[in-house]
């Protein structure tokens, strides 16, 4: 990411074993921004040692011919595992983390025991999140008790953690053990700094060892971005750059934040700035080139929403998204008790490499939605495979971002404000939202829950894969755990004492007169006893339904059913593929019972299956059976799932007509005309009928001529027509 953290890197440890004599002068005047610095360094351009010259090079910020002279250098000196080290720092410097891995693994091949290798490999970690990054810092420290780089790395993790008493002790021993470690008191001063006080002493400190030392401002824009204080963020840039106006990472960094925040102008300006003044990172170039294609986004204001969708799809979506917003923010207000002192912006993205750039600069992005203060980017429906994205529950859930972020000026930690936007999902609807899936089975069963006030760590640094997906699920289920005993009202509370400054464990005893143990053991009980016939009959269900699967295969419809039956309950929650639902009723299907059929796929919708060939054979049933409201209800569900599907919006436009609800037939079938559909003469014929029912005869008779004009011979349009200019 752009907003990478900055660490002095020109000073890897131990000093005296990186750095040639000639080269410490120079970092050393670095260290301290002295000025001459930049003279130090163009004068060992000069030298005839290659690695010297390469440090000189890489002094003036030539990264080409630095990278040449450290891979001549490292072609003469081979065994050499420091020189390998500096040259890892050089490709980190120039955002080249993958570059940097790999030579800093090659200098720990040479010397397991490179204590500077091993800190490189934990700052990269770091900066990707990875809880690698604590064991590359200890183990640095095991090897090098006085590598206070790695107590940095510490400190950082705590606090991106939301352990600030941990941070705080981590970076104090960093200072202990050099009273030059700047960015240890970076750390430092930032805590101060997100507890809302004005100064700090630790400011000072820094300052009187270098006066230029703009990252100092720029790792605390880090922090504050990452906690969602983007405008706070913002700043901490700005006063980053006016200490040195040439630290162009933070004013890339400030110009992406300026982006999310939907300053795309005063964005643009600093990402260029920086381009052209060689910081050229692979974010900036994603974001400069998406902000060149918003010429082809439509915008759609009202008095309390911005509306951005593709222009291919504007059409389409306006309808349901709009509806939605509205929807959602009434509700929203109501349930905050809190007015929102201005618009809210959804961004949908059409593309998701699109959407996955405006909201971190690079691919790689697994959520569906992202939410800067007021502003929030997501998916369209039409970018993911059908049934995989429920478009209205991630709006919901970005939301509820909204209003939290605004009430609490974003001091709140991500467990809560993600818990609660899980929780707000099924409170919108019970089938939105995510079920219980496997992996939190598994963590459920293997005792990796973490308990409340440690909660933020599976967010931030996850120490396995599923960790974060884990971590989402288990905050909704707090939230859910406080809503059932205490009330909503609770939440409310909760997100005021947040507002305050509290931390968890304070808001804890605060709101429910219990330690935070206490409260761990009490939820666990519960989500245990929830959660426990699928925990313990999981396994048997993982085997039994891979036979139900095989049978179904094999036409063995009666076993299929027997089983079926049998592990259907044991793991209700499953909608994805190959459902016991859709194989059960598969076999009700072939044995010519469509009671039972209709009753399984029922189950499956309740319980939030999505996939919209099941869904709409469930709508078909309920039709024959004469239950229009109710197949209704289920093609509606498809709107929120996937609304480009122009046989899903002519066969609810259909049920509306039957249904006499003319205003529902008119969204459908102009869905259908937005389309574009595949019959333009019978989409704007049948848009026209429903127009006519709902005495809007003027549209009707425009509709109509579209149709003729597609297809001068339709009769019914004709016979249309002149029953228009009849009623006329």
């Amino acid at each position: 990411m752009i907003n990478r953290f900055s660490f002095l890197v020109l000073l890897a440890l131990p000093l005296a074993a990186q750095l040639p004599p000639a080269v410490q002068a120079c970092a050393t005047l670095r260290h301290h921004g002295d000025a001459r610095a930049d003279a130090c360094y163009e004068k060992l351009t000069h030298s005839t040692d290659r690695e010297v010259q390469a440090e000189g090079y890489w002094g003036i910020r030539n990264y080409k011919i630095a990278n040449d002279l450290f891979r001549d250098a490292v072609k003469a000196k081979p065994k050499d595992p420091a020189l390998r080290v500096r040259w890892g720092y050089l490709f980190f410097e120039h955002w080249q983390a993958g570059e940097a891995g790999k030579l800093f693994e090659e200098a720990l091949e040479l010397d397991e025991k490179n204590a500077s290798a091993l800190v490189g490999l934990a700052q990269l970690a770091a900066d990707g999140y990875s809880a690698r990054a604590i064991e590359f810092a200890k183990h640095a420290l095991e090897i090098d008790p006085k590598a206070y780089q790695a107590e940095e790395v510490l400190a950082r993790v705590a606090l991106e953690d939301n352990n600030e008493a941990k941070a705080a002790e981590e970076a104090k021993k960093a200072v202990e053990l050099s009273p030059e470690a700047l960015d240890a008191m970076a750390i430092l001063a930032t805590i101060d700094w997100l507890n809302d006080k004005k100064t700090s002493p630790w400011l000072d400190k820094i300052l009187k060892v270098n006066p230029r030392y703009g990252e100092a401002y720029d790792i605390a824009g880090h922090f504050f971005i990452i906690n969602r204080r983007y405008e706070e963020g913002i700043l901490k840039y700005r006063l980053a750059l006016e200490l040195d106006p040439h630290l162009e990472k933070a004013r890339a960094a400030m110009g992406l934040n300026l982006m999310r925040l939907g300053r795309e102008d005063e964005a643009r300006a600093e990402l260029e700035r920086a381009w052209n003044a060689g910081y050229q990172p692979t974010e900036s170039q994603n974001t400069l080139k998406l902000m060149d294609k918003y010429k082809d986004y439509d915008t759609f204001r009202t008095p309390t929403t911005v509306l951005k969708l593709g222009k291919k799809e504007s059409a389409l979506l306006r309808p349901y998204f709009q509806a939605e917003l509205d929807r959602a923010l009434a509700t929203f207000e109501r349930k905050y008790k809190y007015k929102l002192p201005g618009p809210v912006q959804v961004e949908v993205y059409p593309n998701h490499p699109d959407f996955e750039v405006r909201t971190m600069g690079m691919p790689g992005l697994g959520a569906l939605g992202v939410t800067f203060d007021s502003v929030v980017a997501m998916d369209s429906p039409n970018s993911r495979k059908p049934g995989t994205f429920h478009w209205a529950s991630t709006m919901w859930h970005e939301l509820s971002h909204v209003y939290v972020l605004n009430m609490t000026k974003s001091r709140v930690p991500r467990w809560f404000t993600e818990g609660l936007a899980v929780y707000e999902e099924t409170a919108a609807s019970p089938d939105w939202g995510d079920r219980l899936d496997p992996d939190a089975i598994e963590a459920i069963k293997t005792k990796k829950l973490l308990p409340i006030s440690d909660i933020d760590r599976g967010f931030m640094h996850p120490s396995y894969p599923a960790q974060v997906v884990v971590s989402y699920f288990q905050a909704g289920k707090i939230c859910n755990f406080i809503d059932q005993k205490w009330g909503h009202d609770k939440l409310l509370a909760m997100i005021h004492d947040y507002a305050e400054l509290k931390s968890t464990p304070d808001v804890i005893e605060l709101e429910f007169k219990m330690k935070p143990e206490e409260f761990d053991r009490q939820f666990f009980a519960w989500l245990d006893a929830q959660t426990k016939r699928t925990v313990e009959g999981f396994d048997d269900w993982k085997k039994s339904i891979k036979g139900v699967a095989e049978n179904a295969k094999a036409k063995k419809w009666d076993e299929v059913i027997r089983e079926g039956l049998r592990i259907r309950d044991l793991y209700p929650d499953y909608v994805d593929a190959a459902s016991v639902y859709e194989f059960l009723a598969d076999a009700y299907e072939a044995k010519g019972d469509k009671a039972k059929e209709m009753a399984e796929l029922a189950r499956y919708s309740r319980i939030g299956g999505r996939n919209p060939t099941t869904l709409k054979q469930l709508a078909t049933l309920q039709s024959e059976a004469g239950q229009k409201r109710e197949a209704a209800a289920t093609l509606e569900r498809l709107n929120l799932i996937y609304p480009k599907d122009e046989d899903l919006h002519k066969r609810l436009g259909a049920l509306y007509l039957d249904l006499n609800n003319s205003t529902l037939a008119v969204r459908e079938f102009a869905a259908v005309v937005a389309g574009p559909p595949l019959d333009p003469a019978g989409a704007h014929y049948e848009l026209a009928r429903a127009l006519k029912q709902a005495n809007r005869t003027e549209e009707a008779k425009d509709e109509v001529l579209s149709a003729l004009e597609a297809a001068p011979s339709f009769k019914p349009a004709q016979r249309l027509l002149l029953e228009l200019n009849v009623k006329q």
